[in-house]
């Protein structure tokens, strides 16, 4: 992962791109390979995938597998590296947020339309709230906290019970993390030989920080953005249990579910059985 400006074409970057300002802000990496939204058919609506929520409390991580798409990391793995990279941002809760797991298609188009470069990108961030709604860290420039807007923000995450505000969405290419994981392009420098799955992880923790106000426009930012990323990927043992306790309880709840199922067609069979009606499907 090199640094480099938004308005380079890339194939080893991540990028953001806030609602208010589709334009974006950083990207990094120069492109190496010839690749462009246009050749790459429309996704049918049909066909965007599935989508499962893992709770982490107090955040729902909201997570969708386009078709297709390789498995080199569990959608619970991805979660505990979500989590543990909002705990360490500071993100308030109760909230969501959603990860896309896609290919270079769709991040090729996505790229063009909001940050105006060409070629496929690793990892694009969408937040939904300003920086402001975030503690603060050093960003190497002066950027003034409107007390008003910190109040304004705070209150916006001051929802009824049961209600979680959505923090936004990020989406990775994992065709690009299986490539620059296998040619040596992967990690933060960009020159890093490692697993996939490392490199999955490494680009969702980024996209998260993205969208947990982090950028790395201005050197200081960058170095303080690096170092959390580091703690966050060496931190990720506990939240990784978490995940595990929440996919252990899913499966206990998905096989209870079919055990409840399986009772009531036997009642119902039972039933029928008495009295010669044949039970409905």
């Amino acid at each position: 992962m090199t640094e480099s400006h938004a308005s380079e074409a890339s194939s080893n970057d991540s990028a953001v791109a806030r609602p208010e300002d589709p334009a974006g802000d950083a990207a990094l990496g120069p492109s190496t390979e010839p690749f462009s939204a246009s050749d790459c058919p429309p996704v049918p609506e049909d066909q965007e995938g599935a989508t499962s929520s893992v709770y982490l409390p107090p955040f729902r991580i909201d997570i969708t597998i386009r078709p297709g798409v390789p498995h080199v990391v569990s959608r619970h793995k991805v979660a505990a590296a979500v989590r543990a990279a909002l705990d360490a941002a500071g993100a308030p809760g109760p909230a969501s947020i959603g990860i896309v797991l896609s290919a270079d298609c769709e991040l090729a188009d996505l790229n063009a339309l909001h940050m105006g470069a060409s070629g496929a990108t690793d990892v694009l961030s969408f937040p939904f709230f300003p920086p402001e709604a975030f503690p603060p860290h050093e960003r190497g420039v002066p950027m003034p906290r409107d007390p008003w807007v910190a109040a304004a923000l705070k209150q916006a995450f001051a929802l009824p019970p049961g209600l979680r505000a959505h923090l936004g969405d990020v989406i990775v290419s994992v065709e690009r993390a299986i490539a620059q994981a296998e040619q040596g392009r992967g990690g933060q420098t960009g020159n890093l030989a490692w697993t996939a799955t490392e490199e999955m992880l490494l680009l969702t923790v980024h996209g998260t920080l993205h969208v947990c106000g982090w950028d790395h426009a201005e050197p200081v930012e960058e170095a303080a953005m690096r170092t959390l990323e580091q703690h966050v990927l060496a931190s990720m043992d506990g939240h990784e249990a978490a995940a595990e306790d929440a996919a252990t309880q899913e499966e206990a709840s998905r096989e209870a579910a079919a055990r409840e199922a399986a009772a009531r067609e036997a009642a119902a069979r039972e039933l029928s059985s008495r009295d010669g009606s044949v039970p409905e499907a």
